[in-house]
């Protein structure tokens, strides 16, 4: 999001106030740091004013002032505003496949304290829940100031208006209230939210990552199955239901395997954890785990290069579609890319149309594997960045 946000026009002095506190908390969240005087050419507002904004978000405790900072260009260092140190937080909750992980985030995208725990396959909704539940426990036992929201993430299509996980194939969940399941078990008066991981990926690596400054992006996740999160004109790209992304079910080959969506030849029928698996000759209990699998993968790359021309014809049609600047292959496909990244893009390249297959840049997640648990805490500190004072006070 481009932090160069005017004022707004509220209806009384009140409202302008709290909206310019909001613009300036989300720009040094943004930043991490930041100077006053790239402050007042972003928002507009004379030094003054953005002086006091500073000192009036200083006393709600989440900034705080700092060392004189040099703005591009000629001109001397300008006092520095960076966010607070162990001040308001968030719970940062990434369900996996095969894991729990539980991060306390700070303004940032700082990840000051995480929980990690190995959960069952097809595990009960109730039981990842009071996982879920323990590893918040631990998380926020030497938090240092107020809890403001919780986002969640999982590997499957979320209603956001109501928190229900409607399908998600890989934890053999259908129609979950898992919104509800967390609020019951982590027992703070916060806001709850929940997302897509692919969708929060990609949030993630537009906010503070890959995707920074880039207006099209396509993050394509692979846990077990395969997802897309797309940012389209600086703007999530959700659709009617919210369930646009499921690039894993293009129709890829009509006579290829049945996949578990009911249809027959998608995308990652060929592309997925358990189609890699096989290639590779790696054990049926791995597939949950083929991210570090690749990791230390030492065998034969002609396997995984008859892989790589599948996820590079596949993208073809992602980036004939969408046109987006970048692609960010995260989970398992970051490890595929670093062993045969080249065939995947030259693949890409003589498949798709030459004008987007010129455009795109292929890469892996600049924040590794903590773009989508950041991508949780992002969604979790909506609230907060949109009206501070309404927050805090």
């Amino acid at each position: 999001m481009d932090i160069r946000t005017r004022p707004g026009t509220g209806t009384n002095q009140e409202a302008v106030r709290r909206h310019n506190l909001a613009t300036m908390l989300r720009s040094v969240h943004q930043a991490g740091r930041t100077s006053r005087a790239q402050l007042t050419s972003a928002m507009a507002l004379n030094r003054s004013t953005i002086a006091g904004l500073a000192t009036e978000l200083e006393e709600l405790g989440v900034v705080r002032h700092s060392d004189p900072v040099t703005s591009p260009g000629a001109g001397r260092p300008s006092a520095g505003v960076e966010v607070a140190g162990e001040g308001a937080h968030v719970l940062a909750i990434d369900v996996g496949v095969d894991r729990v992980v539980v991060g306390r985030v700070g303004l940032g995208g700082r990840v000051l304290a995480r929980e990690r725990r190995r959960i069952p396959s097809s595990p009960d909704p109730r039981q990842v829940g009071d996982v879920v539940a323990e590893l918040a426990t631990a998380t926020e036992a030497c938090a240092g100031g107020p809890l403001v929201g919780i986002g969640v993430s999982v590997p499957g299509v979320v209603r956001r208006d109501d928190g229900v996980v409607q399908f998600a194939p890989n934890l053999d969940w259908h129609d979950v209230a898992f919104e509800q399941v967390v609020a019951d078990r982590i027992r703070h008066d916060v806001p709850i939210a929940l997302g897509n991981d692919a969708d929060l990926g990609a949030l993630a690596e537009h906010v503070r990552g890959a995707g920074l400054g880039v207006d099209h992006l396509v993050f394509v996740s692979g846990d077990v199955g395969v997802g897309a999160g797309v940012i389209t004109a600086g703007a999530p790209l959700s659709g009617a239901g919210g369930f646009a992304g499921e690039v894993g079910h293009i129709a890829y080959d009509p006579e290829g395997l049945r996949c578990h969506c009911g249809n027959r030849g998608c995308w990652e029928t060929e592309i997925g954890a358990p189609a890699i698996a096989r290639a590779i000759g790696a054990p049926a209990d791995s597939v949950a785990t083929l991210g570090a699998v690749l990791e230390d993968y030492t065998g034969d790359l002609e396997a995984l290069r008859v892989i790589a021309r599948h996820v590079g014809r596949g993208l073809a049609t992602v980036v004939n579609m969408l046109n987006p600047q970048v692609v960010v292959l995260g989970g398992f496909l970051a490890p595929l890319h670093r062993h045969v990244g080249p065939d995947i893009v030259r693949t890409l390249h003589d498949s798709a149309m030459q004008a987007p297959g010129r455009m795109v840049h292929l890469c892996t997640p600049a924040l590794g594997a903590d773009s989508v648990l950041l991508g949780a805490a992002e969604l979790a500190f909506e609230p907060l960045l949109a009206d501070p004072v309404g927050v805090l006070s």
